[in-house]
């Protein structure tokens, strides 16, 4: 929302107080698009960004490449991509209405070893998946977790959440 309302303007700015950023775009296009796009954002500083897993090997593998031209044309680190499995908003009714028909751990565990297999280092998952991606990624695999709420709190349009103590008791890297 801050990106859309303020613009690149607002990462430059942040960038210069010496903190880090997270552009959570989200970004979901043909390869092509998606390279551009990260490699655009790469040049704005960002120290993370996000795809969407379900744009494929061939998109995310973009995505890579994009971050590496970006980071080579102004001397910047690449960025962490992180690749976006299911969103903490959807259940399996969700996934069975977008004709996915798995559970949501299943259906991350995939999206997850095929976008680690592409390339990427990191992922955003709901807490409810942790565990099982640990136990099948390599641990340097970081795991950033979205769908935290404390205990008793409302979960709003979540679905899938866990509280900030239990998400990191099962191994997330970032909340």
């Amino acid at each position: 929302e801050l990106f859309v309302s303020a613009g690149p303007d607002i990462v430059k700015r942040v960038r210069d107080t010496g903190a880090s950023v997270f552009l959570d775009l989200k970004f979901h296009d043909i390869p092509n698009t998606v390279a551009k796009a990260v490699a655009s954002a790469t040049r704005l500083d960002v120290q993370m960004l996000t795809v969407h897993t379900s744009g494929g090997s061939a998109m995310l593998q973009g995505a890579l490449k994009g971050a590496t031209e970006g980071a080579k044309q102004t001397g910047n680190e690449a960025p962490l991509i992180l690749g976006v499995t299911v969103l903490t908003s959807m259940d399996e009714s969700d996934l069975n209405e977008v004709s996915v028909n798995k559970t949501p751990e299943a259906q991350v565990i995939h999206l997850a070893q095929m976008a680690t297999s592409a390339g990427l280092k990191g992922l955003v998952c709901s807490p409810k998946e942790i565990a099982p991606l640990r136990e099948v990624l390599p641990r340097e695999v970081k795991l950033v977790t979205p769908g935290i709420r404390p205990v008793g709190s409302e979960t709003g349009d979540q679905k899938r959440v866990m509280s900030p103590t239990e998400a990191i008791e099962v191994g997330a890297d970032w909340l």
